[in-house]
């Protein structure tokens, strides 16, 4: 499943590191939910991620606050796409 959506990037700050994610979009994530697969660590799926020309892989997280998959945005993604808090971003995934 190959998908893009846009998102804003914000932090969230841990205890001596902050990390930057970004939530994918509510419909998004339902479908998400909805593909069968084995369980895994707190509920993440593996992904292929892309902005831009930069392809990493990683995993997205459920985040029952907001209800979605949350994608994790390392400083490498950040600086790809000259992402900073606050900034839209627009993303692959391939599931």
């Amino acid at each position: 499943m190959h998908v893009e959506f846009e998102g804003d990037v914000y932090r969230w700050r841990a205890r001596e590191q902050d990390w930057f994610f970004v939530a994918l979009p509510v419909e998004l994530s339902e479908m998400i939910r909805e593909i069968p697969r084995p369980p895994r660590g707190f509920g993440s799926i593996p992904v292929t991620a892309r902005i831009g020309d930069f392809e990493w892989r990683t995993s997205i997280f459920p985040d029952s606050a907001q209800g979605t998959f949350v994608l994790p945005l390392k400083k490498a993604a950040r600086d790809a796409g000259a992402l900073a808090e606050g900034d839209v971003a627009v993303l692959a995934l391939i599931l």
